[in-house]
């Protein structure tokens, strides 16, 4: 006789079953947006007595999973929330359960707004933008102040060691990164003691409303560390998605040290705040690299960790920027789009238009409103499309450009670059070489993501 398989339904209600007593009934899971390295499901159940249960279920991908790193997920939660962080309440987790076949953890749902462009743009967060910048540097003061009895088991591996470790893994050499790792270590500011460092705080990693911060979420890259680096990683420019405010496109790094200051009674420096700013950038840049390579890899192919890939340049600029070696007055190269061929029309390039267009224009409005995950992987479609769209424009025209600045270099690739900034052959302030760093990135940014280059 075969037993129909446990579905993830079926997991979620015996895991709530045995928190709340039988009777307890689950409705339909949705999948929720985001989530790069965790599934993320908003669950509606029902306690046996008829109480609503909104929950939410985080789990590891199957055949993916990290039981220690959720255990210590939960941990941070349950920690940060009796030391008066806004957390969601950690109702069950495991290694894993039947149906959901991975490690997870069950918490309930908190209500507010993630999504980064309604929290800087809609009217009804206009009241609490105003603050917003001070609440959160006040949220991280209480997150610095968590005791740490309970959360031994949390990372406290230096900061640039361990992101360089992940670089090295990558074997994927790549200037801009070998520049930031001399440029930190020449600049490095005097260390403070261990705190917990929640290591993702941003908008889009927190639930707020009209009053303010209600919910910290996503905890797995907590670790022991410098407070700063929290306060640094939110002054990131790919958290601003696209607004133009230094703190999460909202507010003012002045706002987020007075909150800070309000919560700890210490203040860190400008000079030291924005060390940590340029570190958060390499590390974002090393971290998508090391996203995307589980799609390259075939670990777990993924079309959401794939487009992440092509997004890399957008932080090679911010991290140029940031260090102050950026040289924004190199020449656009000239296009080389590719000729007349004998297949006729429409081109590869006109092909290429025409999809995105067709699966933007015309697919992507009939899956609003019902169809949250399915209009999320269409809009990287279109945006894929549009980048490889760009690249057949673009041509070769920059290999004559990056190769005449390599070889004033002495360098005949960006490989060779890299392995000589991190020698010290080369400086990284140095003219030369700070041309052949921004023709490159700039070449890259023009076709993966132009828009960057006018925010």
């Amino acid at each position: 006789m075969t037993h129909a398989p446990v579905t993830l339904e079926d997991g979620v209600r015996a895991v709530l079953t045995a928190a709340y007593g039988t009777g307890t009934t689950v409705g339909e899971l949705r999948q929720l947006t985001g989530g790069a390295s965790r599934q993320v499901w908003a669950v509606d159940a029902e306690s046996p007595d008829g109480r609503p249960l909104p929950v939410v279920l985080r789990r590891d991908p199957p055949g993916h999973g990290d039981a220690a790193r959720m255990r210590a997920e939960v941990a941070c939660l349950r920690a940060t929330a009796s030391a008066g962080v806004p957390v969601p309440v950690v109702l069950a987790s495991g290694d894993t359960a039947p149906g959901i076949d991975a490690p997870y953890l069950l918490m309930d749902r908190v209500e507010g707004e993630a999504l980064p462009r309604r929290l800087q743009q809609d009217p009804a967060f206009e009241a609490v933008r105003s603050h917003l910048a001070v609440d959160m540097g006040y949220v991280l003061g209480r997150i610095h102040r968590t005791p740490l009895d309970t959360l031994d088991m949390l990372d406290a591996t230096d900061p640039v060691d361990a992101i360089e470790a992940v670089y090295r893994d990558l074997n994927d050499p790549r200037p801009a990164v070998e520049a930031g790792l001399r440029w930190l270590r020449d600049h490095r500011p005097t260390d403070r003691p261990n705190t917990l460092v929640h290591g993702d705080f941003r908008i889009g990693n927190l639930l707020v409303d009209g009053t303010g911060i209600r919910g910290v979420l996503d905890w797995e890259l907590a670790h022991l560390g410098n407070p700063v680096e929290d306060l640094g990683w939110l002054c990131v420019r790919a958290w601003r998605f696209g607004a133009p405010a230094p703190v999460a496109g909202i507010g003012t790094r002045e706002q987020l040290l007075d909150g800070y200051e309000k919560a700890t009674g210490t203040r860190p420096s400008v000079a030291e705040l924005h060390w940590w700013e340029a570190f958060g950038t390499l590390r974002w840049l090393v971290l998508s690299r090391f996203q995307a390579e589980r799609h390259f890899g075939g670990a777990e192919p993924s079309l959401e960790l794939a487009a992440i890939g092509r997004r890399v340049c957008e932080s090679e600029y911010d991290l140029l920027d940031v260090l102050g070696v950026l040289d924004d007055s190199v020449p656009t190269p000239p296009t080389t789009p590719p000729g007349p061929t004998v297949h006729g029309r429409p081109t590869v390039t006109e092909i290429v238009d025409l999809v995105a267009d067709t699966l933007a224009i015309d697919i992507g409005p009939t899956l609003e409103g019902t169809h949250d995950r399915q209009r999320y992987l269409l809009r990287i479609c279109v945006n894929l499309l549009r980048t490889a769209g760009r690249e057949l424009d673009a041509g070769n025209g920059i290999n004559s450009g990056l190769g005449d600045a390599l070889g004033a270099l002495g360098c005949v690739s960006e490989a060779e670059l890299a392995s000589r900034l991190r020698e010290g052959a080369l400086d990284y302030s140095d003219d030369g070489v700070r041309r052949a760093l921004s023709i490159a990135v700039l070449a890259r940014l023009r076709v993966a993501a132009p828009r960057h280059l006018n925010r």
